[in-house]
């Protein structure tokens, strides 16, 4: 394995091979792939699916002076092992090794980070505008999957391409995933294209045509053909209408077609979009029998594709069991994702109310404003969207639900760091962007028990609510047969102390008790409270301590600027009683992708870390103790 990859440093380095070589070259691809992210973890079937299309780009254009705009960019691994990174490959997602995503600051090859879906459209045409304005001949090319296409942001892009630019080459990634399979009338229109009887055979006999004759005349020719039967039988085709010109569906394995179609778009004087069919996860039989799976996954047996089975349930599990059980009292609760049914864990919901599951596609601005709607009819929906996409839904969360006052509930998966997934991912800015919107109220559970009993408070709250929790397991434990309402706004004391007050969010609370115990050990009496609601504070609790104790500690997993310390700060401050606050949490950047432990350590959200900025007050607080009593 790996004969013509070794000899592969630069993309041009490729341009010298024949078709059958690159066509071995591909199957040695497909090989490193499976074998290192084995180990690593990552997007395997996503990459798996798109080595082909990558080769015959790579072969056809030349970056970085062309750019390539991956949306998402999850399916980029190719394009990093062919653009220098081969060496670093088996780094792919550790600690301080290559990113899963494209990153402009990893090489000059990638002209975009990205990480949500739906933006490839936009920015390459921002690019090409860019490029037209300077004078400039160099090609922008937008590969972006299908499932890209239920995102409102590429239709808007689609509305502009025709105005601002002659030259856009779009790849349209057809493999019918994103992660779950793709819902909604853009699927199933594109679906149809791909299916329909007349226009398959057609389309066999143009790849003849064109694999006989050869070049552009032949290029040409299938062309016209092609536009007139499409003529006849879409009237109206999409794509054309949005004014570009449709070339395909064309089979995205075929590595010489494809490299005949680029060579004829690159000299197009026109935006073209060329539809590509695609097999998700190609090359890997569990890949392809476990698409979902295979999306993303971590380290697996690359010649079974084993994963090892965790036995303790995520918090996610966790969420879609309770989900159920509020489901089976209460008809008009409802579950809402978007293109996440398997993230998320509502798949495991799905089953037992499929009517009552709705899939809106990976369109989270319109997911909010269709859960609003169904709230303003009696219902109750849970919209299950991890934190870092509910950011893409802000003004429909002020607008249309927090100004309405509707009683929607925003379940934020991945609510804190995200590991190896990295700055595109992790959910460092919820407390911050939800706490200044009035009527909202925001949770975070400590562990699994109190999740179920958050997800019950919020049904039963009238109003709009949101609950964070974190990627992954919790500490385990039991959860009771039946959730019990919280008070709204009511943290909950743990240990009480005179010297030292640790007030501890969701998952950072055993921080929070790890810190009073070193402390306890050190002779200083500290007092923990499980905070539980980032918004409303338990401003009786918050102030009997502020008077008591010499110095508050604040401990979460978002960003300092803004969050939970911040509101802290902000309350004692009205309440005019002066005592420092020590505030734990992540700093004012993005946080690089690794191991949440080593992370942590890094960035100081730590008990040592704690420590070290508590030592200047300590004295303080012994002192005031004994002026207390």
């Amino acid at each position: 394995m790996g004969q013509l990859l070794d000899s592969i440093q630069t993309p041009a380095d490729i341009k010298c091979l024949t078709v059958p070589q690159l066509e071995s070259l591909a199957g040695e691809i497909r090989e490193q792939l499976i074998l290192v992210l084995s180990k690593t973890g990552g997007h395997l079937g996503p990459n798996l699916g798109v080595i082909e299309l990558t080769l015959a780009m790579h072969y056809v254009f030349e970056t970085p002076k062309d750019k390539f705009v991956f949306d998402v960019s999850h399916q980029a691994y190719t394009h990093k092992l062919l653009t220098g990174r081969r060496s670093r490959f088996g780094t792919m997602r550790q600690p301080g090794g290559l990113n899963g995503f494209a990153l402009r600051s990893e090489s000059e090859h990638d002209c975009y980070g990205a990480g949500h879906a739906g933006t490839a459209l936009s920015a390459a045409l921002g690019m090409a505008a860019a490029r037209d304005l300077a004078g400039a001949k160099d090609h922008i090319v937008a590969f972006a999957g299908d499932a890209a296409f239920t995102n409102g942001i590429s239709f808007e892009a689609l509305n502009n391409i025709a105005s601002v630019t002659n030259r856009l080459i779009v790849v349209l990634n057809d493999n019918e995933w994103s992660i779950d399979r793709n819902v909604g009338a853009i699927a199933n229109y594109l679906h149809r294209i791909v299916t329909n009887e007349h226009y398959a055979n057609l389309h066999q006999s143009a790849a003849r045509l064109l694999q006989k004759l050869g070049g552009k005349t032949a290029l040409n020719m299938v062309r016209k053909a092609e536009e007139a039967a499409k003529g006849m039988l879409w009237p109206s085709m999409l794509f054309e209408e949005f004014g570009l010109t449709y070339y395909g569906p064309v089979n995205g394995h075929n590595i010489g077609l494809l490299i005949e179609t680029f060579q004829f778009l690159k000299s197009q004087e026109r935006p073209v979009l060329l539809h590509a069919i695609t097999q998700k996860g190609r090359g890997f039989q569990p890949a392809l029998d476990k698409q979902k799976k295979f999306h993303g996954l971590g380290p697996y047996d690359p010649e079974t594709g084993e994963t090892k089975q965790a036995g303790q349930r995520t918090y996610s599990e966790v969420f879609a069991d309770t989900l159920v059980k509020l489901a089976g009292e209460n008809d008009k609760v409802v579950a809402i994702t978007a293109a996440m049914p398997n993230g998320t864990a509502l798949d495991l919901f799905r089953p037992h109310y499929p009517k009552r599951y709705f899939d809106v596609g990976i369109a989270e601005e319109h997911g909010v404003i269709f859960a609003a709607g169904m709230a303003t009819m009696g219902f109750k929906p849970f919209c299950a969207i991890y934190s870092t996409f509910l950011q893409r839904a802000f003004d429909p969360l002020v607008h249309d639900v927090c100004l309405q006052n509707l009683p929607v509930v925003f379940c934020m998966d991945r609510g804190g760091l995200s590991g190896d997934d990295g700055p595109t991912h992790h959910g460092l800015f919820d407390i911050s962007f939800l706490r200044g919107i009035p009527n909202i109220v925001h949770m975070s559970p400590k562990d699994e028990d109190e999740l179920a009993d958050m997800l019950y408070t919020a049904m039963l709250h009238p109003g709009p609510s949101a609950i964070r929790y974190p990627r992954g397991t919790g500490p385990g434990a039991p959860v009771k047969a039946h959730p019990t309402a919280l008070p709204i706004g009511k943290a909950e004391l743990l240990e009480d102390g005179d010297e030292v007050a640790i007030f501890g969010l969701g998952a950072l609370l055993p921080m929070a008790q790890d810190l009073a115990e070193r402390l306890r050990k050190q002779g200083f009496s500290s007092a923990v409270v499980n905070a539980r609601f980032a918004k409303p504070l338990d401003l009786e609790l918050l102030e009997t301590y502020a008077r008591r104790a010499g110095v508050l500690v604040t401990l979460e997993d978002h960003v300092l600027m803004g969050g939970f310390g911040s509101a802290v700060v902000e309350a004692i401050a009205e309440m005019q009683v002066e005592v420092p606050v020590v505030r734990i949490g992540w700093p004012d950047r993005f946080i690089e992708h690794g191991k949440v432990e080593q992370l942590r350590a890094k960035y100081g959200v730590s008990v040592e870390a704690a420590m070290e900025k508590l030592a200047p007050y300590l004295p303080q607080a012994a002192r005031k103790r004994l002026i207390a009593r």
